[in-house]
């Protein structure tokens, strides 16, 4: 009963809440860039989706600093090791994300609009327990 206690805690935590608005937000804007360049402009989908994933990453960073785990130094050596900490944690994610883009709509042929939410469902949970515990981590 502990357990499921702390888990109600967590998920309705106000950090929890936040990120998962903001994560809502960057998928809606990574789904939409990616799905649009695709469809409409008729570029490949792996530079649609690095495209897309620059604009959501430069999204979620400042949404993720400021609000979701209120990290409000802009002191310079903590500004670099955040950004720094969090573009190689995305860029790590950027590579799961585009292998599974790949998989899904190459060689699988999955409706790339599907594939690319189910990616982002998977790329959210990656990026925030490396946002959590390592990136802007609590001293």
């Amino acid at each position: 009963m502990d357990r499921l206690r702390r888990l109600r805690r967590f998920l309705t935590s106000p950090e929890t809440l936040l990120y998962l608005l903001f994560g809502v937000l960057t998928t809606a804007i990574n789904t939409v860039v990616c799905g649009l360049c695709y469809d409409y402009l008729h570029w490949n989908i792996l530079v649609a989706n690095v495209l897309a994933w620059i604009l959501a990453v430069a999204f979620a960073f400042l949404t993720n600093k400021l609000y979701v785990f209120q990290s409000k130094s802009f002191e310079a050596s903590v500004l670099r090791r955040e950004a720094l900490g969090f573009t190689g944690a995305r860029l790590f994610s950027l590579g799961v994300d585009e292998f599974g883009m790949w998989l899904l709509v190459d060689v699988l042929f999955q409706n790339v609009w599907a594939a690319k939410i189910a990616m982002n469902v998977l790329v959210v949970a990656i990026n925030y327990v490396l946002s959590k515990f390592f990136i802007f981590r609590k001293k």
